[in-house]
């Protein structure tokens, strides 16, 4: 049997019982000045996806619901709208909203320098973006898919050489 005495000396490693679940020093809930704060901003940034939604010709009413504002926000970049799943997957959404927001900004006619204001500080340039003179010009047309062979499609190679006949023995019939 093991006794308890061995382990005295590593009381220092025991959890504390008692929890702090508050955010602020003096352990009080945020003052009515930050709700304040807190409210303009979320109205600001409601207001200004609204905007950039309506202008992209998608319902407004999207920038008030968590995830779904995302999806609408991946069909104003052009993007299909699966991506939301992969906004779901950490570290990968990093990338993909890096993604989405510079192309929102190319389908409204600005650089990448405006897509990277609008990861940086959303709170400045989505309001640019929603109530400024920028128009939405439309995603960029993916790049065409071509067919391939069926042949290909399954794994299946031919030579040519064998079915048709190279240049230099087509040259060399010619001047027999």
């Amino acid at each position: 049997m093991i006794s308890l005495h061995l382990f005295a000396p590593c009381s220092f490693l025991a959890q504390e019982t008692s929890f702090d679940y508050s955010h602020s020093t003096s352990g009080k809930p945020p003052g009515p000045v930050f709700w304040i704060c807190w409210s303009v901003f979320v109205i600001l940034m409601v207001a200004a996806m609204w905007k950039v939604f309506t202008k992209a010709g998608q319902p407004g009413w999207a920038a008030l619901i968590p995830i779904v504002n995302v999806y609408f926000l991946c069909k104003v970049a052009g993007r299909p709208g699966w991506w939301l799943i992969l906004m779901l997957i950490p570290l990968v959404n990093f990338i993909i909203l890096i993604i989405l927001d510079i192309d929102v900004a190319k389908n409204f006619g600005k650089g990448v320098g405006f897509g990277i204001g609008l990861l940086l500080l959303p709170v400045i340039f989505f309001p640019i973006l929603g109530f400024g003179s920028a128009q939405y010009q439309g995603a960029s047309p993916p790049p065409p898919v071509y067919a391939r062979p069926y042949f290909v499609q399954f794994g299946f190679r031919l030579s040519l050489n064998a079915a048709m006949p190279s240049r230099a023995s087509a040259d060399s019939r010619a001047r027999m």
